[in-house]
């Protein structure tokens, strides 16, 4: 271990003598917990790969079955679009650093990262907005549901969401690339991020900061004002419902969405807030909320759809049982 800890410390010695642009990066993973990255690559691993499962198997059940051609569920699979995307960008590099210590990345690569993690996590904001309107459309104006939320429409607001996310984000490598990185070119973070890379930089970074507050606030921040004032009209409309059972039947109706939504946004607002304003946070402790927030919600939000959502659960439990039968009848035949 000593040996491991020696190795580590003569690496970032060389390293720090930097030139001023490096063609390269080095990812430190977790400051302090190098020992035990094999143990924390385990969880990671597997809720990546539960992460994959999920979305894919969500996507060929929407996909496959026409009763779930609806705004709702068009909606979940670009989120799951959106999700892979996000954690599949980290975690393939991440298992590498933690499995075989491959911690240099290159600039242009390190640069793609911190493009798609901050662009799609901005579309996956603008899906969970598109969503909270499709529930406010459903309840507040059921009747005129299928006449605004046509196939065009949805579509319309996809390709809305992604440009959104791509116009606005897409200064970000170009704001970080020119950047001097005299002092040291070794990241202390799992992956590339913005201010990850703002922070290890020696020149006057004050206009980029603010950039990048001004977009996660036009984007995350105002989607997520958007989405309680869609909530509070709901809860208004609901509210003056004839009778209980018909109040908490169209409260189940979202009660999904706002599931996913706390599980997402819970940790972006601390890992956004932490680096920007904590600085007393331990390293590593923003570090672990930065990986939740890439691997816990593409994880969670099928389960809690296809859980909560019969068709879905349904349709899953048809398609694991044909799967199982066709599985097990050719071990029969050849028993026979």
């Amino acid at each position: 271990m000593k040996r491991k800890q020696k190795h580590l410390m003569l690496t970032m010695s060389a390293y720090n003598k930097t030139d001023v642009h490096p063609s390269t990066f080095i990812l430190i993973g977790s400051p302090g917990l190098e020992a035990a990255h094999i143990w924390i690559s385990i969880p990671f691993c597997m809720v990546y790969i539960l992460a994959l499962l999920g979305n894919c198997s969500l996507l060929f059940i929407i996909k496959t079955d026409s009763s779930l051609q609806e705004p709702m569920y068009l909606f979940l699979c670009m989120l799951a679009v959106a999700d892979l995307i996000v954690c599949t960008t980290a975690v393939p590099k991440l298992l590498s650093l933690f499995w075989f210590h491959d911690r240099e990345i290159p600039i242009e690569a390190c640069l793609t990262q911190v493009f798609l993690i901050h662009s799609f996590s901005t579309t996956e904001s603008g899906f969970f907005l598109a969503m909270a309107f499709d529930r406010y459309v459903a309840i507040c104006n059921p009747l005129r549901h299928s006449a605004i939320l046509t196939h065009s429409s949805i579509g319309g607001m996809g390709l809305a969401i992604v440009f959104r996310g791509t116009a606005l984000l897409s200064p970000h490598p170009f704001l970080l690339r020119w950047l001097p990185y005299c002092r040291t070119n070794i990241i202390s973070h799992t992956y590339c991020e913005f201010m990850a890379l703002i922070k290890i930089a020696c020149a006057e970074t004050r206009i980029r900061k603010a950039y990048s507050l001004i977009v996660a606030f036009l984007t995350g921040g105002v989607d997520f004002i958007l989405i309680i004032c869609s909530y509070v009209l709901i809860l208004h409309t609901v509210f003056h419902l004839p009778s209980k059972d018909a109040r908490l039947k169209t409260l189940g109706t979202c009660g999904s969405h706002v599931c996913v939504i706390l599980v997402s946004y819970t940790p972006a607002f601390f890992s956004f807030l932490t680096h920007r304003f904590g600085h007393h946070v331990a390293p590593h402790v923003h570090i672990f909320v930065a990986n939740i927030y890439l691997l816990v919600p593409p994880m969670v939000n099928p389960i809690i759809y296809g859980v909560r959502t019969k068709k879905i659960w349904d349709r899953f439990l048809k398609f694991f049982i044909f799967s199982k039968h066709y599985i097990l009848q050719p071990l029969k035949a050849e028993h026979k």
